[in-house]
Parts: C-alpha cells; structure tokens; sequence
C-alpha cells in the first residue's frame, strides 16, 4: 500500500488522506469555523478542500521545514473541468478556474487555472459536482443573478 502511494507520488498524482491525519498536519493553517473536508497528498505536497477555500501546501527544501501554504477561496471558483481516466495509463484530470482579484467588477477579471493529476481509482465526480455547483452559483452572485 505505501508503495503504492510513493508511485503514484512520482507519477504527479495526488492520494486522498484522511481527514484526521491531514488536521493533525495541516490543522493550524485553518481558520476559525474552518473544517478538512477533504484532502489528498503527493508525497510531501497536499491540496486539501475546505468549507471555505483550497488550500496548497508546498514542502520545500531537503527537510521540508520550510512549507509554502497558497490558497483559492471558493467564492472565486467560476469553472471547474473534469477528464476522467481512460483506458491504460491515463490518470484523472481536474481543472479549476478561479479569479485572483479580490473586488469583482465587470471587465476587471483576472482569472487562473490550476490542472491536478489523480490516481485513475480515484472518484472524483463527487468533488466535481461540488466544485462545479459552487462556480455555478459564484458565476449568478458575480452577475448579480442570485436574487
């Protein structure tokens, strides 16, 4: 099993983790009322879900003392693709388009795409769903539709 998880580690893909193992590591980068609702891990990198944004950490350096935590709010999410595994070697694929300016005005978008690569076990249609609701309704309270 762990073996498994350090090729998909060098293979780029993420592993999902429980969420008291990712608390235990990752729970002092949380805000208040903020709670793990998934997470996955590539060997010492972690994209973990929260009800309040994504969070990416980034272990640096020989030790990996040094951690480099980034993340997307979900209120920015405003498009989420889904490729899913194919036959042979082919991995799961997710896309997530986000806007990186805090004030959102019309014609002032900046947006940004990040690509994550899974393990073709990996069911990933739950979390698109999710991820594809919440850019839905982003997209009508960006556009002042959510009335």
């Amino acid at each position: 099993m762990v073996f498994g998880k350090l090729i998909n580690g060098l293979a780029g893909n993420f592993s999902e983790q429980n969420k008291e193992t990712l608390m235990k590591e990752y729970g002092q980068y949380l805000l208040e009322n903020e709670e793990i609702q998934i997470g996955y891990k590539l060997i010492r990198d972690a994209i973990i879900f929260t009800n309040i944004r994504i969070i990416f950490t980034d272990k640096q350096g020989a030790t990996g003392k040094k951690v480099s935590v980034k993340s997307i709010f979900l209120m920015n999410i405003v498009n989420v693709e889904l490729e899913t595994a194919g036959v042979g070697i082919d991995d799961s694929e997710m896309t997530i388009t986000y806007l990186e300016n805090v004030f959102l005005k019309a014609h002032r978008e900046h947006s940004n795409s990040l690509k994550f690569e899974f393990p073709k076990k990996s069911d990933l249609v739950p979390l698109y769903t999710y991820l594809l609701e919440l850019a839905y309704q982003n997209r009508l309270r960006i556009n002042g539709l959510d009335h």
